[in-house]
């Protein structure tokens, strides 16, 4: 059997998921699934992630972060604040030797979110200050990258032109190929969700983007192949084969090469899968 695949970001404490994670796990690993990197939007879920990290250890990995719209339900969203991230440092202090990365962080400037300077500029000081973070603690960013349809995508160029950040997924990217490649100049993976299969935005980025600079995703419960249809982990076949037609070569030189990115984006997760695969022991 050759090697598994790995989605790279998935929201598991996502309510959707409350009433049939085991199934939807189960279905997981039926795909040949390896791990799901775990991620947060608020403090709120933070707990729970660890939870899911600690019950199904070495396959649910966790990564904490603020992202930058708040709220638990569409019609409570707003941009995030300085308070909100000061609620969750001491949960991530507490946690940091167990994350696989810090995320999901990012940027979104959609106008009924972010309509005004001032909003922008607090999305900002969260993320310089999660970046931050993230450097001090030596972990991996999880980038939400949504700019609403602007020509420069805000999140990509903050890293570029000044974040800090040199280990970076940008999930879901929703810029141009030509912007994306100035991403790949600087080092950066990005993830495809199912959803490509529907749209032509990620279609044509995945036949720019070289395949040693991707990673695949579901983004589960969104974007999944069809709308307003709960996505699923298992669903990350989907991109693979997806971007096996695109680039012409076989779907097992593209789950060999994006998980291999995954391992080089995350250096925390090869160890804890040499340990589950039993291939090589972990050096600490």
């Amino acid at each position: 059997m050759g090697p598994g695949l790995v989605d790279c970001h998935c929201h598991l404490s996502a309510p959707d998921f409350a009433g049939d994670l085991d199934d939807v796990l189960e279905k997981a690993k039926k795909a040949n699934i390896i791990a799901l990197v775990a991620v947060a939007e608020h403090p709120g879920e933070f707990e729970r992630i660890m939870q899911l990290s600690e019950r199904y250890a070495g396959f649910i990995l966790p990564c904490l972060g603020v992202h930058p719209i708040q709220g638990l339900s569409p019609e409570n969203q707003r941009s995030v604040t300085l308070k909100d991230l000061d609620v969750a440092l001491p949960i991530i202090e507490n946690y940091k030797d167990r994350l696989l990365a810090i995320g999901e962080v990012g940027l979104d400037f959609s106008p009924r979110f972010a309509g005004t300077d001032e909003q922008k500029e607090e999305q900002r000081q969260v993320l310089i200050r999660q970046v931050q973070l993230a450097r001090r603690l030596g972990l991996p960013l999880n980038v939400h990258s949504r700019s609403a349809g602007r020509k420069q995508n805000a999140t990509l160029n903050f890293f570029l032109f000044g974040g800090g950040a040199d280990q970076v997924l940008l999930h879901a990217f929703d810029g141009r190929p030509s912007v994306a490649m100035e991403g790949v100049r600087a080092g950066y993976f990005f993830s495809i969700p199912p959803s490509i299969i529907r749209s032509g935005q990620k279609q044509k980025l995945v036949k720019q983007l070289p395949l040693t600079s991707i990673c695949l995703e579901t983004d589960s419960p969104a974007l999944g192949p069809e709308k307003q249809t709960r996505n699923e982990p298992c669903n990350i076949a989907i991109s693979a084969e997806y971007i096996a037609q695109v680039k012409g070569i076989p779907v097992e030189e593209v789950i060999e090469v994006t998980t291999e990115n995954v391992l080089k984006l995350f250096p925390r997760l090869r160890c804890l899968l040499q340990k589950e695969l039993q291939t090589t022991r972990c050096k600490t």
